[in-house]
């Protein structure tokens, strides 16, 4: 199989086409795929250029929307993960992966699809250590901070992918494993990037974990983009297997952006995108572990007392190959969810950003999983009622004190007997356990009178025989409060 791989797209959808037509006709090939490793920009509308996080001026609607809206089909399959120029909202819709438009398909978070028995697996987004631990808590519209944290990477789907034991051809992310540069030409890199050497040494160039993956689960070819330049590794593991990394540049002239590569596949098989059957059921078995919100949210491990290895069992596949129906085909159901950009008039059409897609939500219904987006719109419902409800409720008093004082004339309050301040005497106080007397009265220095403000009135000043209950017993310490100063 012909594969075209394509470093940082930005967009530039009609370049990267054209660019492939040429080599075709220049090669005498077909190119049957392509791989896009990020930054692909699949902007609808004008509304999706504000979610991206480019500054103003770099904002662009390039040529995505006319494969959106139908003005063109792309003429390769073209599948892609995301980097960090996205239109996020739009890749949100799709957590799991799903159709952008006819024949272009996104892997979502991470993912696993097969296409003529070549099994590739893909993670999105790039790693910031501050947000990997946190659940999928972004939704439209972002502020300054979500519209970042939206596409850094999770340490849900590093699990996941970590699940998975059968044989890798190809694997795709958008920054790089750290690491990799010790296994090809690094003084050439940076020779060319010598604003990369301090990150190299300190060994913080790249995603550490993209690192563990890649010597987990030993990949065949692994692709990769973000840094603006080209770079090949030969990467090797310990059982002989060698893993054949690419990076490539982004889509511009005299850039070194695309590549093709001819790796085998099962010629029997259509090229057509079917589910990978070990992915699927490891998304099924850790629907539990989605989380969404912002907070630290950790992954079991061995010393936990619940299950820590979902690499699926047989009997559990077959139960999600029964779900399917035993038919693993990716269906062909794009549908638009916003309006397209129209480049005569621009877009004049409303957006709502907190709308669900329906290839998501089948998808879920069928492998009984959650939607995140759905689950962080389902908690803000109902957080806005209860909020509603309370609001509501508050602005009116439970006794209303306007009914009450209708009927009554305000000069009898005038009137009234109540003393708003008045001097309250207490009785002496009145030892009743004798083996306080003891030491108790040789040291009592006179109290004063206790003065209140208050609306009580005057109560009498009794004795012991004008109760009916006795008289509570009060230690030494508390006696001089209730003498009163003869």
């Amino acid at each position: 199989m012909k594969i075209a791989v394509e470093g940082c797209a930005h967009g530039e959808l009609d370049n990267i086409y054209d660019t492939i037509k040429l080599l075709e006709e220049n090669e005498k090939i077909e190119v049957d795929l392509l791989i896009c490793c990020g930054d692909f920009q699949s902007c609808r509308n004008e509304h999706d250029l504000k979610c991206m996080a480019v500054p103003a001026k770099y904002r662009e609607m390039c040529t995505f929307y006319k494969y959106y809206n139908g003005e063109k089909i792309a003429p390769v399959l073209t599948i892609f993960i995301g980097g960090n120029h996205e239109a996020s909202n739009y890749l949100q819709e799709l957590p799991y992966g799903g159709w952008v438009a006819p024949n272009i398909y996104y892997l979502g978070y991470a993912g696993v699809i097969n296409i003529a028995g070549i099994r590739i697996a893909g993670l999105s987004g790039i790693y910031k250590s501050n947000d990997f631990l946190r659940g999928h808590y972004e939704i439209p519209p972002y502020n300054e901070n979500s519209r970042r944290s939206v596409y850094h990477v999770r340490n849900l789907e590093i699990f996941r992918l970590k699940q998975l034991s059968e044989p890798l051809d190809i694997f795709i992310s958008h920054d790089w494993p750290t690491g990799v540069t010790d296994y090809g030409n690094c003084k050439q890199l940076v020779k060319f990037k010598p604003h990369f050497q301090e990150d190299i040494k300190s060994g913080e160039l790249g995603n550490p974990h993209a690192e563990v993956l890649l010597k987990h689960l030993k990949p065949a070819y692994w692709f990769a983009a973000h840094l603006h330049c080209k770079f090949a590794a030969l990467v090797p593991h310990s059982d002989e297997k060698v893993t054949k990394f690419l990076a490539l540049d982004k889509c511009l002239p005299n850039r070194r952006f695309l590549q093709i590569l001819d790796i085998p596949h099962d010629i029997n098989l259509k090229n057509k995108i079917r589910y990978d059957l070990e992915w699927l059921t490891i998304l099924y078995l850790t629907n539990h572990l989605l989380s969404t919100k912002n907070g630290m949210h950790y992954m079991p491990g061995p010393n936990s007392a619940e299950r820590f290895n979902f690499t699926p069992t047989n009997e559990e596949k077959d139960i999600v190959l029964t779900k399917f129906e035993n038919d693993l085909l990716i269906p062909l159901n794009f549908e638009q969810t916003q309006p397209g950009y129209n480049n005569i008039i621009g877009n004049q059409a409303k957006v709502d950003d907190r709308k669900l897609n329906p290839q998501t939500q089948q998808f879920c219904k069928l492998l009984e999983i959650d939607d995140p987006v759905e689950l962080i719109l389902k908690r803000q419902l109902s957080t806005s009622n209860t909020e509603d409800w309370v609001e509501t409720n508050m602005s009116e008093s439970i006794i209303n004190d306007s009914d009450l004082l209708e009927d009554v004339d305000e000069s009898s309050i005038e009137n009234s007997s109540i003393n708003r301040s008045f001097k309250l005497n207490l009785p002496q106080p009145i030892n009743v356990d004798g083996s306080d007397q003891s030491d108790s009265s040789e040291n009592v220095t006179p109290s004063r009178s206790i003065e209140c403000d208050s609306t009580i009135p005057d109560g009498p000043t009794g004795n012991k025989e004008e109760h009916d209950t006795p008289v509570k017993k009060f230690k030494r310490r508390n006696a001089d409060m209730y003498a009163n100063v003869e």
